[in-house]
């Protein structure tokens, strides 16, 4: 089984016997080195031997990912499905083009990225969303034996800037709820800002979801970003959780319930009832999200504070959260985050004050 050399174009290629299996004959061309050609020669002699050989699929990867997106599909929420189409049709595909998938090395992968980031101008955390995309096709394409190995197994993840969040301090919270009491959508402020609930969490919420005497609620539903579709579920299997409310929240919740049974009445037989949202327009129906964050941001101006996003006041949560010092998986619970390694890399810029806090109990346990 030796190396022969292709003399019309200039590369090197190998054939296998394999009587006993399939395929019959294993043949790998267009190696530019006979050394590579010898040392993938070598490999697939011991898969053979070790039993753990793949015929390698001649399947291109457009037609993989559209495998691999069917799938997807039935397991994330819609806006996941259209980013992983988003960014497949503008940044994968057009770069390895028609490449069969058994043809794609980790060389290859590698020139992907500094092609997005030179000539692309992609961000490093964009990098890394796309290398998430694409370890896990091959992954899928593993799994389904198309290919013997995953390229991606020996490139390390691109490294993502760290994204210091915007959030305001304990006084600057208080000062808005407190003064937008009075405000339509004051409820969707606390329950962002004390509760740490995500926009469509909140938006998603019905009466029923709420428990008054336990004083928790539980996250069963999410509104769409567009406004348009309640999905039953949440984010992720981790968003999916039941979040133990404050007083003050139970408070605010229960006053927001009699301003809603008042419209109600006033409204009559006109009121969509059956949706038993808690954050609603004045019929009952879902609240377009761009609605809300414009309510916020008129009040973020009306009253002189920082300006944040809306998504800022469940960052905001979790800071304050992390300031009081509680266990940062309790915090990474009442967020739904998988782990706490997500918290904690969320909210790195807070280790330095943490540290000076560390620093004064040990020399108190010590010394004193």
């Amino acid at each position: 089984m030796s190396i022969h050399k292709d003399k019309k174009r200039g590369t090197y290629y190998f054939v296998i016997s394999n009587p006993e299996g399939y395929p019959k004959q294993i043949k790998r061309r267009g190696f530019k080195t006979k050394k590579e050609a010898m040392q993938q020669q070598t490999l697939i002699l011991h898969e053979l031997n070790q039993g753990t050989y793949v015929a390698t699929s001649k399947m291109k990867l457009d037609e993989l990912t559209q495998k691999w997106l069917r799938k997807k599909k039935h397991e994330v929420q819609d806006v996941t499905y259209k980013a992983y189409v988003h960014l497949i049709k503008t940044h994968i595909l057009p770069f390895f083009g028609q490449m069969q998938i058994d043809r794609i090395k980790p060389l290859d992968v590698e020139d992907f990225y500094f092609h997005l980031y030179d000539e692309k101008n992609l961000s490093k955390r964009s990098v890394q969303k796309i290398h998430t995309i694409i370890k896990s096709v091959f992954s899928y394409a593993r799994n389904m034996d198309l290919i013997s190995r995953n390229p991606l197994d020996r490139i390390s993840r691109p490294k993502s800037d760290s994204q210091e969040v915007s959030v305001w301090d304990k006084h600057e919270l208080q000062y808005f709820l407190e003064n937008t009491k009075r405000d339509p959508f004051f409820i969707a402020y606390q329950l962002a800002s004390v509760e740490g609930m995500r926009q469509g969490e909140i938006l998603g919420l019905r009466w029923q979801d709420i428990d008054f005497e336990g004083q928790r609620l539980t996250i069963q539903q999410t509104l769409s970003n567009d406004g348009k579709t309640i999905k039953p579920g949440a984010k992720n299997k981790t968003s999916k959780r039941q979040v133990a409310f404050t007083k003050e929240t139970l408070i605010a919740l229960k006053s927001h319930k009699e301003k809603q049974e008042q419209i109600k009445v006033k409204t009559g037989d006109v009121y969509n009832d059956k949706l038993d949202l808690v954050v609603c327009t004045s019929l009952g129906s879902p609240i377009n999200p761009s609605n809300l964050r414009r309510s916020f941001n008129r009040n973020i101006k009306r009253l002189h504070v920082k300006k944040i996003r809306f998504h800022d006041l469940r960052h905001t949560h979790a800071t304050l959260c992390l300031e009081l010092n509680i266990h940062p998986k309790i915090v990474a619970s009442r967020l739904g985050h998988a782990n706490t390694r997500m918290t904690l890399d969320t909210y790195s810029h807070l280790l330095p004050s943490f540290q000076n806090g560390a620093v004064e109990k040990i020399s108190q346990g010590f010394f004193d």
